[in-house]
């Protein structure tokens, strides 16, 4: 259960990245692989990071790492990474250019 929960995290963080970064709406039309690198205990703090990989005409590719971050230790690692393509959108619901 708590997978799917970081799986809506990270699809937030990418129409949270590219929306700050074009100020569109956006659809998300695709997600790439998503790689669970470690588990994610109970009572730890996770960190979302959203980053633009590549921009095209109507899409953008966002990158999101999540890092996790134990509470009584001073230290964070990776733990899920993934890729996500959003197209941007007019009112009409039709795609516009990104920039």
């Amino acid at each position: 259960m708590f997978g799917g929960r970081i799986l809506m995290m990270m699809t937030e963080t990418a129409f949270m990245t590219a929306t700050r970064f074009s100020r569109k709406d956006f659809v998300l039309v695709s997600s790439g692989k998503i790689d669970f690198t470690k588990p994610i205990p109970a009572g730890t703090l996770v960190e979302l990071v959203g980053r633009v990989a590549r921009i095209g005409n109507t899409s953008i590719e966002v990158r999101v790492e999540v890092y996790l971050e134990k509470m009584n230790e001073e230290f964070r690692e990776k733990v899920v990474g993934g890729t996500f393509t959003l197209v941007a959108i007019d009112q009409n619901s039709k795609p516009v250019p990104v920039c």
